[in-house]
């Protein structure tokens, strides 16, 4: 534990409710009571999980700043391990700034981006799965994205990666021991059982791994590009999957100049949608940057919903975006089936496997997000994603995935040493690898830089 106390506003700026300001560390209970005065008494003199009815006074005036509730929760038994106290004021800038300002000049420091739960990670509250699963839980855009951080932040991924660990522990006392005790009567290594556990190992973090996509999904939402030529109803797709009108729409080719973002809930499954300037050659220097960043997010894309309009004729630079996004997860919508069709389906190229939507964002609108959906959900596979959200452990970040991959090269290799009868401590070298690697997840053998980088995404007073 540290001997700094730390002091935060625990909910966003702006009018609510309650406002509330943490405070945590080994004076929370004596700064609390400086500004804090309780109908019955000191909060010191409490016992954990006891509530306080009371005023915030300024010790300087005397002056009462609020009404307010105070919390006691003392360490181990809160949520940072250490003596907590939250004071419930009145929602507000003003009054919530002045509640943390007392705190503050009054020996609690500032605190950072996400320093209460590192101090819950450091003080072994959480692992740092565990950790990581508070923020997710915190930006989750689903439910489907709430349940898997619920279920990560209950120890689903540290549980596999303990019985991973331990499974690897229990090689690694029978190699050590031959390598330290060979002159004792102990039973001979058995080599086939050491290659069938380090074959199991690999086996379970491959199944681990194979969930990194769905959990990145449900984490992070699928990054869909709308793409197509100016004004093929790029943006009326964007106002019709958000149901709002939040992109301007008129008929002159090339409104959209920049992109726009916006996130829709699809059946659980979080889309990121962007809509971008039409791609077509252009003198103005404002829709060429624009066009240049449509084509740099094409690249980037989890998805590309490629419009296109079946009353205008088809032009090279249809045929150039469909050849540009042929090996990416497409899905073709042909707009505007209610007008005089200029070209038919087989004129077509480069469309490969992409399913192909026909559709009328005028006259069919109410249909066309359902019929949408159907195709999303299906080239996803998000049935299988909403069937194991909650119910198994899942890898949802690319840091997760590096250290799995990492302990699987090792445990090859660990492999390839033991059929090429090669010493039995050069086994040993590759399997304390992976389990380094492996501690990296749950943060037994996490750097100190990547505490850092963890953290600072966290908000303040989280």
């Amino acid at each position: 534990m540290t001997d700094l106390t730390i002091a935060a506003a625990a909910t966003p700026l702006g009018e609510g409710g309650i406002g509330v300001v943490r405070l945590s560390g080994p004076d929370a209970l004596v700064i609390a009571d400086k500004i804090f005065r309780g109908k019955r008494g000191k909060l010191i003199d409490l016992k954990t999980f006891r509530v306080r009815y009371g005023k915030i006074v300024d010790p300087g005036t005397e002056k009462m700043v609020d009404e307010a509730l105070a919390i006691v929760m003392r360490g181990p038994h809160s949520y940072t391990a250490e003596d907590v106290v939250e004071l419930q004021c009145h929602g507000g800038v003003v009054v919530v700034q002045e509640v943390l300002s007392l705190c503050l000049a009054h020996g609690a420091k500032l605190a950072e981006p996400g320093e209460f739960t590192k101090r819950a990670f450091l003080n072994g509250r959480l692992d740092l799965s565990q950790a990581e699963a508070v923020i997710d839980i915190v930006r989750s855009p689903t439910r489907l994205g709430l349940e898997v951080a619920v279920d990560q932040l209950e120890g689903s991924l540290s549980r596999r990666i303990n019985d991973l660990q331990e499974r690897l522990y229990q090689i690694m006392v029978q190699v050590e021991a031959s390598i330290d005790f060979p002159e004792d009567d102990l039973p001979d290594v058995e080599v086939s059982e050491i290659e069938a556990g380090i074959l199991l190992a690999v086996k379970e973090i491959g199944e681990l791994i194979a969930t990194a996509d769905d959990g990145k999904i449900l984490r992070e939402g699928l990054k869909t590009v709308i793409t197509g030529k100016p004004n093929v109803g790029k943006s009326s797709l964007l106002n019709t999957l958000l149901d709002e009108n939040r992109a301007l729409v008129t008929d002159i080719p090339g409104t959209t100049r920049d992109t726009i973002e916006e996130v829709v809930n699809l059946r659980g499954i979080p889309l990121r949608l962007i809509d971008t300037a039409g791609i077509r050659e252009s003198q103005d220097v404002v829709e060429q940057l624009g066009v240049a960043r449509s084509l740099e997010l094409l690249d980037q894309a989890d998805l590309v919903l490629h419009v296109l309009d079946r009353s205008e004729p088809l032009s090279e630079e249809d045929f150039e975006v469909l050849s540009r996004t042929r090996e990416a997860r497409r899905i073709v919508l042909i707009n505007k089936v209610d007008l005089p069709p200029l070209w038919n389906v087989e004129d077509l190229r480069d469309i490969g496997n992409s399913p192909i939507l026909e559709m009328s964002l005028l006259v069919d609108r109410g249909q066309v997000v359902n019929r949408l959906a159907d195709v999303i959900l299906n080239l996803v596979g998000s049935g299988d994603i909403a069937s194991s959200a909650g119910s198994r452990a899942m890898i949802t970040r690319t840091r997760h995935k590096q250290a799995l991959h990492q302990a699987e090269q090792a445990l090859g290799e660990s492999l390839q040493t033991l059929q090429q009868g090669l010493p039995l401590d050069l086994i040993a070298v590759d399997l304390y690898s992976a389990l380094e690697y492996l501690g990296e997840i749950t943060g037994e053998t996490v750097r100190e830089n990547v505490l850092d980088r963890i953290f600072a995404q966290f908000c303040i007073g989280k």
